[in-house]
């Protein structure tokens, strides 16, 4: 029954997501056709005050929206996290798959884009964010599928934050040449190697506590 319950509730929550990154996508279309009529590149252009406070206010509601389906849902706070990671995730790689299939672009998993602008202008080739999103999914859908009883260490907490702050530094690494309206210098890898090796790592530690814990309570 819990299994069942999961798997359906999985279900809806990748329609929501994959729909909602669809959405996504074509506003950005709309953005892009009024301020990068000749196609999105580097040095970003000057976008007017309104657009950019209305573009931060969208990106505001678009967590709002997926937390708010996450939290809905009710249940333990690792389950309602993981629900919202899993949102996140397929929001995130169906945002540019509706890019690829009505724009074109990226031309490649290497293209450079603007993730975010909360709090700062966050910028990386897709191919990290990507790594992410699928990050994401996994470890939202594994989390939803244990009803959240995943048996974490505050080790293995203390890994993934640490992960994830490094993930985040190289995200915001080129805020600095953004903000002096030229491109991006270039992208730490060897960061953001680490780092997400770190949080892969904590995740898979996890999972295994969690299998040895119910083995132990079989």
């Amino acid at each position: 029954m819990e299994r069942s319950e999961s798997r359906r509730e999985l279900v809806w929550l990748g329609v929501f997501s994959v729909a909602f990154g669809y959405l996504e996508a074509a506003v950005v279309v709309y953005l892009r056709t009024i301020a990068y009529p000749e196609g999105f590149s580097f040095p970003l252009k000057t976008i007017p005050p309104l657009v950019l406070a209305a573009e931060v206010g969208r990106e505001a509601a678009t967590l709002v929206m997926l937390a708010a389906v996450a939290l809905a849902l009710g249940g333990p706070r690792l389950l309602r996290l993981s629900r919202f990671l899993f949102c996140f995730g397929l929001w995130d790689i169906f945002y540019y798959v509706g890019l690829k299939a009505l724009l074109g672009w990226p031309a490649s998993l290497l293209t450079w884009d603007i993730l975010f602008l909360i709090p700062v202008p966050w910028s990386a080739p897709l191919l990290a964010p990507a790594l992410v999103a699928a990050f994401f999914v996994g470890t939202g859908g594994y989390g939803v599928a244990k009803r959240g009883r995943v048996h974490a260490s505050g080790w293995h907490w203390l890994l993934g934050a640490a992960g994830a702050t490094g993930i985040l530094i190289t995200f915001v690494w080129n805020v600095g040449a953004l903000g002096r309206g030229g491109p991006p210098a270039g992208y730490p890898w060897a960061i953001f190697g680490a780092a997400f090796a770190a949080v892969v790592a904590a995740f898979i530690l996890a999972v295994a506590r969690t299998r040895s814990y119910n083995k132990s309570h079989a």
